[in-house]
């Protein structure tokens, strides 16, 4: 047995290494097209009036104006030309899994977000946040973030139990937040910080390294495949799909707003937020959180 597993643990550390590395050949290729580029620039020219506007109507206090500024100013960072040699891939990938959304989820997110009564919209959020805390725990302990692995280690004990089953998020009540974690911030974490951005059909935007945490953080952390019978855990993780859609509706009209090119935006805005997860996880021990 212990063969066995080290042969696929030095297969595994191989197949990660190579991807690595055509990954980073392909980074070094690809470059965004001037086009892009342009509305890249229209999108945060756009992005920067509504959010100044905004300022000025609804806030007047200087700390407001200050961190208005601030965000500003990450969102023209977050809006700086993206290397995306996948680019043709990655448009016909965006462009189906916009169809399936605009045909399919959000009309069905939609009826379920007016049929369901907001507390229990929020307990069902919950519960699937609980159920996720199993690969936060594992990518947790990979990171050697022992700190945040008891954060998250009571916020799953505390919300299972006390939380029934991870309905109510009792954990954040006793000053117990909520964090985020995969495995491919874990890859980030020893190294592979920089990927190449690709849309993946049906899970979307995402990066070749985050790509590679998609069945890890599934098949070995999580609890779904666990789940008998398969129609049952099929149908819970459909269910949990449906949660998230639900989750993003309350956005949509901001990004519609906001976005020149749908594309461009969703590229950035999600390169953007993985940059920021990959930092804010360089922060996670304990003296780090005691200097919050």
């Amino acid at each position: 047995m212990k063969k066995v597993m080290t042969i696929f643990l030095t297969i595994a550390t191989v197949f990660v290494a190579i991807t690595a590395l055509a990954d980073d050949t392909l980074m070094n290729t690809g470059q965004a097209s001037p086009a892009e580029q342009a509305t890249t620039q229209q999108t945060t020219t756009k992005q920067t009036s509504t959010k100044q506007t905004s300022t000025k109507q609804t806030n007047k206090q200087t700390t407001t104006e200050n961190s208005s500024t601030t965000d500003v100013q990450e969102d023209v960072a977050a809006s700086q030309p993206v290397s995306d040699p996948l680019h043709s891939f990655n448009h016909a990938m965006f462009s189906f899994n916009d169809f399936i959304d605009k045909y399919f989820m959000k009309p069905i997110a939609t009826i379920y977000n007016k049929i369901m009564p907001r507390p229990l919209n929020q307990g069902v959020h919950n519960f699937f946040n609980n159920i996720g805390e199993l690969p936060i725990l594992a990518n947790d302990a990979l990171q050697l973030h022992f700190y945040q692995f008891a954060n998250d280690f009571w916020r799953l004990s505390i919300n299972t139990t006390i939380g029934i089953g991870g309905v109510f998020d009792m954990a954040t009540r006793m000053n117990l937040p909520y964090y985020s974690n995969d495995f491919g911030l874990t890859l980030a974490r020893w190294g592979y910080q920089n990927s190449t951005y690709v849309v993946w059909p049906f899970f979307g935007p995402s990066t070749i390294r985050d790509g590679i945490g998609i069945p890890v953080d599934y098949y070995g952390f999580s609890i779904y495949p666990h789940i008998y019978p398969q129609r049952t855990r099929y149908q819970l993780y459909a269910f949990g799909v449906l949660d998230r859609r639900v989750q993003i509706l309350h956005s949509e009209a901001l990004f519609e707003e906001a976005a020149v090119d749908k594309y461009v935006f969703m590229r950035a805005a999600y390169m953007q937020h993985r940059k920021y997860q990959i930092e804010q996880n360089n922060h996670r021990s304990f003296a780090d959180r005691n200097h919050e």
